[in-house]
């Protein structure tokens, strides 16, 4: 069951044939056993945390080796201990989330019982993107195995040697239960079309439209964790010192190319080059050098680097300050570009209009919280919103009146590694959660049970109706 598409010679009926013979296969082996046990389960969820642990350093060689440069660190904390924290989570709370729930009955109802039982939805397909490819496959995964699921895994063609390494370790620990699919874009469409039983998708808000509209046609449901545009709003009583030092991990961090990575900050009126300073001095002391520098991520691939250097020489056009943080300013052999911050932005310039994916940060002044408010309600709603202020009223007012996926107060993204807070998106940057008990739920039915015994007053209402007892009921419960 553990077909790879690899070969580039295959066509399109070949590879449609080959996908759907994977999930049949599946689906028929679920309904073997179509809801396991808890032992079960949690022996899922170990062997993902053996392979985890088993392959680190191989798992960090291949993203690194894709990436071109990728932190080791970047990958531990991004891909690895996200990981196996989430999977320590579940097993530590799988009993209690797998039991039934008691629900109420009203008088009306009596005598009778409810409950919601949470039950496997079957076969789960999860499409990965590149950045985070360890993290944003086996994250889902992990609460799909807890949930009681089979999974079909479409692996990002950006990533080859992490993919080809997951391919391979993924039989050796949780024998067919899950499949690893390999191959391009071509390849993707072809997967977000298949009938799974649920759809959950890592990535842009444009594919995502094309894979929700790809899984309509067989009615799957479907989590689409997208992006866009996270503003972090800095109040005008903070310290600006302090502002950085919770902004900068989360910028920095994978260089940037993270969807919960700031990607715009509004600053008060007048302290946009107070700000830069801060931000220069606190990066170089991160990274005092760039170029060949372990410490610092690579942008991805060549096409991602033009895109980013495109965005500032389109910004630079249009009549941006563009400062680079760094004097290594491009190296462009290495693709390792600096944080590089824009001032004086407009929204005629790209990197205001689209999600940013790199190391680059625009600074944007406010005049008011309410001016702040509105230039962010006027925008898409963002996957994740940060507030940097120590003042109660100012972080409350913000919270009662953005919407966005998530919020991190005087930190960024650090919310995504929460394990038992729910991650998802608002509006264009996605629909449902998952982590902790909400991916739980997310890849089960819950399944309503209304329960009678040998006694039974339903017949009491019976027709013909206008009896005096419907008169009675009509009277106490309608009200």
């Amino acid at each position: 069951m553990d077909i790879i598409i690899r070969d580039k010679h295959m066509n399109e009926v070949d590879i449609k044939t080959a996908l759907n013979q994977m999930l049949t296969d599946h689906k028929n082996e679920f309904s073997k056993a179509p809801f396991p046990s808890y032992q079960q389960r949690i022996g899922h969820l170990h062997a993902l945390k053996a392979l985890m642990l088993e392959n680190q350093d191989e798992l960090i060689s291949a993203m690194s080796d894709d990436f071109g440069n990728r932190s080791a660190d970047d990958s531990k904390l991004g891909d690895i201990l996200t990981t196996v924290s989430g999977i320590n989570y579940c097993i530590k709370q799988l009993k209690k989330w797998m039991k039934p729930e008691k629900r109420h009955v009203g008088l009306l109802f009596q005598p009778a019982s409810a409950r919601v039982e949470y039950q496997p939805l079957g076969i789960v397909g999860i499409m990965v993107p590149w950045n985070y490819p360890i993290f944003l496959a086996l994250g889902p995964l992990t609460t799909a195995l807890a949930a009681g699921n089979r999974a079909m895994i479409k692996m990002s063609e950006f990533t080859p040697k992490t993919s080809a390494l997951i391919a391979q370790l993924i039989p050796q620990y949780l024998n067919n239960r899950v499949s690893i699919i390999e191959g391009d874009a071509s390849v993707a469409a072809i997967f977000s079309g298949l009938a799974f039983d649920h759809l959950f998708f890592t990535g842009s808000t444009n594919v995502g439209k094309m894979v929700m509209k790809a899984a309509a046609e067989n009615l799957v449901p479907v989590t689409l964790e997208l992006g866009g545009k996270s503003p972090a709003i800095i109040d005008d009583n903070i310290s600006l010192h302090t502002a950085v030092e919770r902004l900068i991990m989360g910028k920095t961090l994978n260089s940037g190319q993270t969807c919960v990575a700031p990607d715009y900050i509004l600053c008060p009126k007048g302290k946009a080059d107070k700000l830069s300073d801060i931000m220069e001095t606190t990066f170089k002391t991160m990274f005092p050098t760039i170029k060949d520098n372990a410490d610092y991520t690579s942008v991805v691939n060549d096409h991602q680097h033009a895109r980013l250097l495109g965005l500032i020489d389109d910004a630079r056009s249009k009549g941006a300050t563009i400062k680079s943080l760094s004097s290594d300013t491009r190296c462009e052999k290495s693709r390792q570009l600096p944080l590089t911050l824009l001032l004086n932005v407009n929204d005629d310039m790209t990197v205001m209009q689209q999600e940013i994916f790199g190391p680059l940060l625009p600074i944007v002044e406010y005049q008011s919280i309410e001016e702040a408010i509105t230039y962010v309600n006027e925008r898409e709603r963002p996957l994740a919103l940060y507030i940097c202020s120590f003042d109660t009223q100012f972080q409350n007012k913000l919270l009662k009146e953005t919407h966005s996926g998530g919020v991190c107060i005087n930190d960024a993204a650090m919310h995504v590694g929460v394990e038992d807070l729910p991650f998802g998106g608002v509006g264009s940057s996605g629909m449902g959660n998952y982590h902790g008990i909400e991916g739980f739920k997310t890849f089960s039915h819950a399944k309503a049970i209304f329960s009678r015994g040998r006694m039974s007053m339903a017949k009491q209402l019976f027709p013909p109706y206008g009896t005096f007892m419907h008169k009675l009921i009509y009277k106490f419960f309608i009200r």
